[in-house]
């Protein structure tokens, strides 16, 4: 087995099927490219009898069931070749047939593992139906047997098996949502691919191809951390300037419709309300677009944040999908200008606007990712706590004063932390405009919202605040970009 990077809990879940001593069945999603296929694979195939089947988009019945005559006859012929069963009930029961009369289970669990099982599952097969019957009144029933089925379309996983009121909802014994590592696990991954780049490294490349190990597994050792990026996105022909079509395609039937809808809720850095988008799309039935959304979310691209105060109705939707957001804002934008991308491109690029304001945002939606650290630098473990944002438009005609919070912490001991999220390549100094901006943020904060609990301004930033006349005054409590590893 080679090693498993940065997956101890995920491993943990593991370990406990294969030495229970029933029937498991586990169902695991997660992005694309995010390693599902690969930790399953090479644990289950050293610690047990793995019988791997493979989904194929766009194949017929006929193909994704060769595959299971395939997989069949690799796992217990030493593969030969075995007719195609006729239909899903076949090829399940071809599979009972062959782990009944096996004597091998004395010694190893059997691992049925159903790769994209979306795939697999064409229009009018019947093989959720057929899969539901067989573990129902079979499968179940072998202590030796553990299913695992997995899927990148996110979406369909949850609405066909994990959240389905019938079915094969009620047959899992556990699921798995794989998420990308965090800058903590990152950092682990990178050290073992023989990368030791400072923490301002891995957070600059975190900002470009967030925590995917597939996009991490490209990186060459031996250049520099620009080297790379310039290599990958900015070489014609290079991986992440390919990556961004297929990354849709492969997950979504309406491919280009969830594009669209990503495109429209990236080009506000603060994202969009529900009716923004209903506007900006053109649409005039919400429905279409909840689909969509939902889609997106699931799959890890986009996600809702209810304003403080606000219902659900009122949520706005941001990109957070590191890689997406940074293919949008300079790999495409160079693509269709129709630039020709010289030697040392990206390091052209780190002194302008527009990287300033890319990376701030780019921060920013770290740092919410990561709030869980924050809360920890901040001493409120046992302290229950709701995260938030909050923006104030004055009416037409108002005297009063607009403001926006980046990140709310509302506190159960009678404290909300507004959060100042600066993104800097040095230690950030608070000037007097700055601070009274905070001034009066917290001002309008209180008097619009009309709380009554103590408020508190949180400088979050990448290597720290100066300290100084204005700092002192206005900051509170402090979380440097360390704090986030």
């Amino acid at each position: 087995m080679k090693k498993i990077i940065a997956r101890d809990e995920e491993l943990k879940i593991f370990r406990k099927i294969l030495s229970s001593k029933k029937a498991e069945f586990l169902a695991v999603y997660g992005r694309r490219r995010v390693g599902k296929t690969y930790i399953i694979r090479e644990f289950f195939s050293e610690n047990s009898v793995l019988c791997e089947i493979t989904g194929r988009k766009g194949e017929p019945m006929a193909q994704q069931l060769a595959e299971v005559a395939s997989s069949v006859g690799e796992t217990f012929f030493k593969g030969v070749a075995l007719e195609t069963p006729e239909n899903w009930h076949k090829a399940f029961e071809l599979i009972l047939k062959n782990v009944k009369n096996e004597d091998e289970w004395k010694k190893k669990s059997f691992v049925l593992f159903l790769d994209e099982l979306p795939w697999l599952s064409t229009d009018r097969s019947d093989c959720v139906s057929a899969l539901d019957y067989y573990w129902n009144k079979y499968f179940s029933r072998l202590p030796h047997f553990k299913l695992i089925i997995c899927g990148s379309a996110a979406s369909w996983m949850l609405d066909k098996i994990i959240n389905a009121k019938g079915g094969l909802h009620n047959r899992l014994t556990q699921t798995l949502l794989l998420k990308p590592f965090d800058l903590t696990k990152t950092a682990q991954y990178l050290k073992y691919l023989g990368i030791r780049w400072s923490q301002k490294q891995i957070l600059s490349l975190y900002m470009v191809m967030g925590g995917i190990p597939y996009y991490l597994d490209q990186l060459n050792s031996e250049d520099s951390l620009v080297q790379n990026i310039n290599r990958l996105c900015f070489t014609e022909g290079g991986l992440f300037q390919l990556e961004f079509s297929k990354l849709f395609t492969s997950l979504f039937d309406m491919a280009e419709e969830n594009l669209s809808l990503v495109r429209a809720i990236a080009s506000q850095n603060k994202g969009l309300s529900r009716a923004a988008l209903l506007d900006k799309l053109n649409l005039s039935s919400g429905g279409a677009l909840s689909a969509r959304l939902s889609e997106l979310e699931s799959a890890g691209f986009i996600k809702a944040y209810r304003p403080f105060g606000k219902t659900a109705r009122d949520s706005f939707y941001r990109v957070i999908d590191e890689y997406v957001l940074f293919y949008l804002h300079w790999i495409e934008e160079s693509l269709r200008s129709g630039h020709s991308f010289a030697e040392g491109y990206w390091e052209t690029k780190q002194n302008t606007p527009s990287f300033h304001s890319w990376s701030g945002f780019s921060f920013e939606n770290i740092c919410i990712k990561h709030v869980e650290k924050i809360r920890q630098k901040l001493g409120l473990n046992r302290i229950g706590c709701l995260y938030s944002s909050w923006f104030y438009s004055p009416p037409k005609g108002s005297d009063k004063t607009g403001a926006q919070v980046d990140l709310l912490i509302d506190r159960d001991d009678g404290v909300i932390s507004l959060c100042e999220i600066k993104y800097s390549d040095k230690v950030y100094v608070l000037d007097k405009a700055t601070a009274k901006n905070i001034h009066n943020k917290a001002d309008v904060f209180t008097e619009i919202t009309h709380t009554t609990k103590q408020i508190e301004i949180v400088a979050v930033t990448t290597f720290g605040v100066k300290p100084g006349l204005w700092a002192d005054e206005v900051i509170q409590q402090e979380v440097q970009a360390s704090d986030l590893f």
